[in-house]
């Protein structure tokens, strides 16, 4: 399929306003650039504007939502979230806060890692010392919990040092796999240190476990050094192979946020960098581009390929083509069914949001039910429950 920026051109073509468009919407600014500007404002341009298709716009929201189901013990609070999954058991939620404060997860007392019954209240938790920047999660069919963790504690993304106290203990910048109960049972990567071979990890932001046992790895969150790829590694932790995902795309960076798989054992990345799903075979084949989904934090997919792409960065730089919220539909054929508005909308000079905000997690539990945690309002995971017909 046509990229994003292909796509909105072609759409102008027809309107006569392709000179407008190619003013409004310059090449989107990728890792440190894209970051400064997200942190000092909004550029300028055209805000009253939108590039959205009118398809996206006629999409339906048939959901209710509720952010006051998940239920925290007295003096308890919740951090930025962006890893979420299901339980085993179909209906219990798994979350991973990143922790405030210096030195994040790995020096804080508290547990990151937790977990949620239906009603929203929490069961269980454990992981204190043990993470820096939780990033991503699965839970696998034994009900183990796997954590994608982004930074080091003792190296910058670049490998340059970041002035921990002598004598700390390398963590993070790796994968760990842990029991239901809490138990480490795998790691993989070297903790602490930055690289690109097959024992190194550059920001780890998502892992996945396929039915066949196998782990795959979305290694490259925002770098602009060595390219996003994907690692493939048995169920012992040996490496089997790894594959660019940016190769054949104008941004390089940001291009593998986010993992999920459908039944036929189709590997979907979530490519928020240049605004499209990719899906791939387990062997680095490229199947598709769906441009229709916003520009994806974060994807999940159900037992009936129901995807669902939660979208927590679009804007002005996009020239508003969507909005931020959650696309839901079928990952059988990438087509879009319903839309799920994020209340903050997109940012704007007279709304001045800041960074990520919205959808940065999605899942959905057996009976379709959909979850969403968030980077930004922190503490917020919302519920989303059908509406009655």
């Amino acid at each position: 399929m046509k990229s994003l920026r292909v796509r909105l051109l072609a759409t102008f073509t027809l309107l006569g306003a392709t000179s407008a468009l190619a003013q409004v919407i310059p090449p989107a600014p990728t890792g440190p650039a894209r970051a400064q500007m997200m942190q000092s404002g909004i550029p300028p341009g055209d805000y009253g504007r939108s590039y959205r298709t009118a398809a996206d716009i006629a999409l339906p929201n048939p959901y209710y939502r509720n952010e006051t189901w998940l239920k925290l013990p007295k003096g308890q609070s919740l951090g930025a979230t962006s890893a979420i999954d299901i339980d085993r058991d179909g209906k219990s939620i798994w979350l991973v806060e990143r922790c405030t404060g210096p030195g994040g997860c790995s020096v804080t007392k508290n547990n990151p890692i937790k977990k949620f019954d239906p009603d929203g209240n929490l069961v269980r938790e454990f992981g204190a010392g043990l993470l820096v920047y939780p990033h991503g999660m699965w839970v696998d069919r034994a009900g183990n919990v796997w954590i994608s963790d982004t930074q080091s504690n003792i190296q910058k993304s670049d490998g340059t040092p970041n002035n921990a106290p002598a004598g700390t203990q390398p963590k993070g910048n790796h994968i760990l796999k842990f029991s239901p109960t809490g138990k480490l049972l795998m790691q993989i990567g070297t903790a602490g240190e930055y690289g690109s071979d097959e024992h190194h990890f550059n920001q780890p932001s998502d892992v996945l476990v396929s039915p066949g046992g196998d782990i795959f790895v979305a290694d490259g969150h925002e770098l602009v050094n060595l390219p996003p790829r994907i690692m493939r590694f048995d169920k012992t932790g040996k490496f089997i192979k790894a594959w660019d995902v940016c190769q054949a795309s104008p941004v390089t960076s940001d291009c593998s946020h986010s993992l999920a798989m459908d039944s036929q054992g189709r590997l979907f990345v979530a490519d928020r960098g240049n605004a499209q799903i990719i899906v791939f075979d387990q062997d680095g084949k490229r199947l598709a581009e769906w441009t229709d989904w916003g520009r994806p934090s974060g994807i999940y997919i159900d037992a009936n390929d129901i995807l669902y792409a939660g979208d927590s960065t679009v804007g002005m730089v996009e020239g508003n083509a969507f909005v931020r919220g959650v696309h839901i539909g079928s990952a059988r054929t990438g087509k879009v069914t319903a839309f799920i508005p994020d209340v903050l909308g997109n940012p704007a000079p007279w709304f001045p949001l800041k960074g990520t905000t919205g959808p940065e997690g999605v899942v959905a539990d057996k009976d379709g039910i959909i979850y969403v945690s968030n980077v930004a309002p922190q503490g917020q995971v919302s519920r989303y429950t059908l509406r009655p017909r």
